[in-house]
């Protein structure tokens, strides 16, 4: 079961990174219509973007420690 917790983590955080540079990648070439969160704030998408790197990091290495 801890497996498939630190999977699931990592699968959703790797969702998340995806969704916060899709919006800050689209904003910032102007395309805001089409940007998942039409580029509310580029510092909300930075700051995620980060914390979620920080959880994928974290779920790796535990889950390479599981083994």
């Amino acid at each position: 079961m801890p497996k498939a917790l630190c999977l699931i983590s990592l699968v959703a955080s790797i969702l998340v990174v995806l969704l916060f540079l899709a919006d800050a990648g689209l904003g910032m070439m102007g395309m805001n219509d089409i940007a998942p969160l039409r580029s509310a704030n580029l510092t909300m998408d930075i700051v995620f973007v980060v914390m979620a790197g920080a959880m994928i990091y974290l779920s790796w290495s535990t889950y390479r420690e599981q083994r």
